[in-house]
């Protein structure tokens, strides 16, 4: 419910090791270019590490004692390379490989999102399209407001997806970036020459990582924004699924997620269909805004290695993950289903007598009574059509200074919900391009 096969699969404890091995070699081999180590030994260590040969077992029990997984195992990737295993994990701390090893994973997991989300939003994309001019209730505090379109609604959604797009981008750029620094940062290990440097930037090229201008063992910025992006994508996809499940309401009926026989089902009321993909996206959002305020608690780490916020990391990005590829899944299926009852949208406009155009009349008649004499007027006439029961058309009509400006046939083309639209047309096609 909480995941996807393939997000699960990029973090999971076989690809975290696999992550870190690919760092470890690529170390080796980085450092044989600045000259750091011999060639052969750099080569040897690239052609004998044998993932698959790994004693999973040993390397759980030594994780647990030790408390890190990167010594445990360096031990055994050593043990596998002979003589030239003395020169593996050099100059290296813990902590450098298993952030790299993470940020791998993070643009593996970010590929996945940015695939997903290009998914969704082409979807939405044609929903809006298709239903550009299909009218429906605007709703303020769950209220009549003015009239808009779904298509409009749609646009809407998918342009907060357009902008995480962009985001995803940028923070790929910005934040998918090697760690290098030895034990506290300074690169001592390497010495006080331009090695140290020099092999954190062909490490960083090694694995098509940025090179950062310092160590971040304790600037934790790139997985927070990551993970708070992650929040605001589940944010945006909860917006989604939070009106659907409203539509779905049987008092709205308005849209109904896709059938699949057995689908929401209940497990005694034989005519549920629940929204269960809506949920589930609500679900998401929720627990990914508890993971990203995790991540702004790990942001306060102590001097030159924290004791204790990094850990916080270790389960809060793989979740992170795992609830926005949920969402995105769920987003995707449900929208490409979706069954949007047209008619049923429509009726819903004139649940209010009329009285979701009362905007439309309070305007019309404004520039020549004035704006507040304008808003006067409409307002008498709306509280008289609730209290009476009657359509606002109706009770307008029977206003004779509303009669002598605007005329009984202008009166209804003014209570017409499809007459005021402004311009959600040309802003749904602005979003959709069409």
């Amino acid at each position: 419910m909480f995941s996807t096969a393939q997000m699960r699969e990029v973090f999971s404890d076989e690809a975290f090791v696999q992550r870190m091995i690919d760092t470890e070699t690529a170390l080796a081999r980085a450092q044989a270019k600045v000259g750091i180590v011999p060639h052969e030994a750099a080569q040897a260590i690239s052609d004998s590490v044998r993932p698959g040969a790994l004693d999973h077992e040993r390397l759980r029990a030594d994780t647990e004692n030790v408390g890190y997984p990167v010594l445990p195992l360096v031990t055994q990737l050593a043990e596998q390379c002979g003589e030239a295993g003395g020169y593996l994990h050099w100059g290296a701390t813990t902590q450098d490989i298993m952030d790299t090893a993470t940020m791998l994973q993070c643009r593996d997991g970010l590929d996945l999102v940015a695939a997903a989300l290009d998914r969704v939003r082409a979807v939405l994309r044609r929903l809006a399209a298709e239903h550009v001019d299909t009218v429906t209730a605007g709703r303020t505090h769950l209220q009549h407001a003015l009239p808009v379109t779904f298509g409009f609604r749609a646009a809407v959604w998918v342009s907060a997806l357009d902008r995480h797009s962009e985001r995803l981008s940028q923070a790929r750029e910005r934040d998918l970036m090697v760690q290098f620094g030895g034990a506290a940062g300074t690169l001592a290990s390497l010495g006080t020459g331009p090695d140290g440097l020099a092999v954190r930037a062909a490490l960083a090229a090694e694995l098509g990582l940025r090179d950062p201008e310092i160590t971040w063992h304790v600037a934790r910025d790139g997985l927070n924004e990551i993970v708070a992006l992650l929040a605001a994508i589940g944010g945006s996809l909860g917006k989604i699924g939070w009106d659907v499940m409203m539509m779905c309401s049987s008092e709205f009926g308005e849209l109904a997620e896709p059938f699949v026989p057995g689908r929401g089902a209940s497990s005694t009321m034989p005519q549920k269909r629940n929204p269960i993909s809506s949920e589930l996206m609500v679900a998401a959002a929720k627990l990914l805004r508890d993971r990203s305020a995790t991540m702004l608690d790990a942001l306060m780490q102590d001097f030159e290695r924290a004791t204790g916020p990094w850990h916080l990391e270790w389960a809060t990005v793989p979740e992170a993950f795992q609830l926005v590829a949920a969402s995105l899944h769920q987003a995707e299926f449900m929208l490409t289903g979706l069954e949007v009852d047209v008619d049923r949208m429509r009726s819903n406009t004139a649940l209010t007598g009329g009285l979701i155009v009362a905007e439309a009349v309070m305007m019309a008649v404004a520039p020549v009574l004035g704006r507040q004499r304008a808003h006067e007027v409409v307002y008498d006439a709306c509280r008289n059509a609730i209290e009476s029961g009657a359509d606002l058309a109706d009770e307008l009509r029977r206003n004779p200074e509303l009669v002598a400006q605007l005329g009984a046939s202008r009166i209804d083309e003014l209570c017409d919900p499809a007459n005021y639209l402004g311009s959600a047309r040309a802003m749904t096609t602005d979003v959709v391009g069409t």
